[in-house]
C-alpha cells in the first residue's frame, strides 16, 4: 500500500506541474527574447517537453526508479545532489521536533489525567489549548523579535552543521524546533489526557489497584501502554505536519532544507525540483507511517493476530 501511495503521488504531482498555465521553460527564461526558436526547441528536447505527457511521465518515472531525480532548471545541478544536501537538514529538524513533542506531550497528558481537576491539569490544558491556535510562522517571528533582536540570546537565522560547530548548531535549532513542537505538543497533550482518562475507568485497572500494585507499576505497565495506541496514531498523523511545517519554519529562519528548496522551486517555476522534492517527502512520510503500524503491533498483540 505504501508503494501504491507513492505512485499516486508521482502521478498527481506530475499532472499538477504540467497542467499549470504557461510553458515552464518560458516561465524560467522570461519572455525568451534572447533565445531563438531553435535554441528553445533544443531546450525543450533536453527536458523532454516536446514529448506527449504519458511519455514525459514514463521517462521521469523510469529515472526515479533508477535513482535519477533529474536536473534543476534554475541551477543546472542534479536534484539528487540538492536533496542529499538539504534532506538531512529537514530530517534533523523534524526528528528532533518529533521526539521532543512526543516526550513532552505524553508527559503533560499523563500529568493532566493523573491530576484531573487540579491545578496541574488546568495549567497544562490551558497551555495545550493555546498551543493549538498559534500559527507556526507567527511563533517564529515573535521568537526572532524577542530572543534574537531584543535580547540577543539566539541567532536569528541560519543553519550550521553539528560537525562544524556543535554549540552554534544547537543555538540555531532552538527556535525552529520550538516552532515545530508547539502544535504537536498541544495536540498530544489533549489526546494523551483523554486516552489516559478512558483507560483509568477500565476493569483491569481497578483490578490492578485492588491487587495492591504500586502506582508506578499500574501507570507504566497497565495504563500508559494501552493509552498510547491512539496517541501513536496521532503522532503518525503529525509527521506530515512536521515536514510540511518545516517549509514555513525554514523560510522564516533561512534554513537550507527541503522546504526552502521547494519554495524556491515554486517561485522559480523549477518544476523538476518541485515534483522530485514532493516525491522524496512523500516517501519519507510513507516510511514513517509503516513504522507507526509496526509500533501498533508491539503495543497491542491483538493487532498481530488479525
Amino acid at each position: 500500500m505504501g508503494l501504491v501511495v507513492v505512485w499516486v503521488v508521482t502521478v498527481f504531482i506530475f499532472l499538477v506541474m504540467r497542467l499549470l498555465p504557461g510553458d515552464p521553460l518560458l516561465l524560467y527564461l522570461g519572455t525568451g527574447a534572447f533565445y531563438t526558436e531553435e535554441q528553445l526547441a533544443e531546450l525543450r528536447h533536453i527536458y523532454h517537453l516536446d514529448q506527449p505527457l504519458i511519455t514525459q511521465y514514463a521517462i521521469w518515472l523510469g529515472d526515479l526508479l533508477h535513482g535519477d531525480l533529474g536536473d534543476s532548471i534554475l541551477t543546472q545541478q542534479p536534484i539528487t545532489t540538492l536533496v542529499a544536501q538539504r534532506l538531512p537538514v529537514t530530517l534533523n529538524l523534524s526528528f528532533l521536533a518529533f521526539i521532543i513533542s512526543g516526550t513532552v506531550g505524553i508527559t503533560f497528558g499523563t500529568i493532566c489525567a493523573l491530576n484531573r481537576g487540579k491545578w496541574a491539569d488546568t495549567l497544562f490544558s490551558v497551555i495545550a489549548n493555546l498551543g493549538i491556535t498559534l500559527p507556526v510562522f507567527w511563533v517564529g517571528i515573535v521568537l526572532i523579535y524577542f530572543l534574537a533582536l531584543r535580547l540577543d540570546l539566539l541567532p536569528a537565522f541560519g543553519y550550521t552543521s553539528p560537525l562544524k560547530d556543535f554549540w552554534l548548531h544547537i543555538r540555531q535549532l532552538i527556535m525552529p524546533v520550538f516552532c515545530l513542537t508547539v502544535f504537536p505538543v498541544a495536540s498530544l497533550t489533549r489526546q494523551t489526557r483523554s486516552s489516559m482518562l478512558e483507560v483509568t475507568r477500565q476493569d483491569y485497572i481497578r483490578t490492578a489497584w485492588a491487587k495492591g500494585l504500586s502506582q508506578r507499576i499500574v501507570i507504566t505497565r497497565h495504563m500508559i501502554k494501552n493509552a498510547l495506541i491512539p496517541v501513536v496514531t496521532q503522532m503518525g498523523l503529525q509527521v506530515p505536519f512536521l515536514i510540511g511545517g518545516s517549509v514555513l519554519v525554514e523560510q522564516v529562519f533561512s534554513i537550507p532544507g527541503m522546504g526552502r528548496m521547494l519554495v524556491q522551486g515554486v517561485t522559480g517555476s523549477d518544476y523538476q525540483v518541485v515534483q522530485s522534492g514532493v516525491v522524496v517527502i512523500a516517501l519519507a512520510i510513507v516510511v514513517v507511517n509503516i513504522i507507526v503500524d509496526i509500533v501498533y503491533a508491539w503495543l497491542d498483540p491483538r493487532i498481530r493476530l488479525n
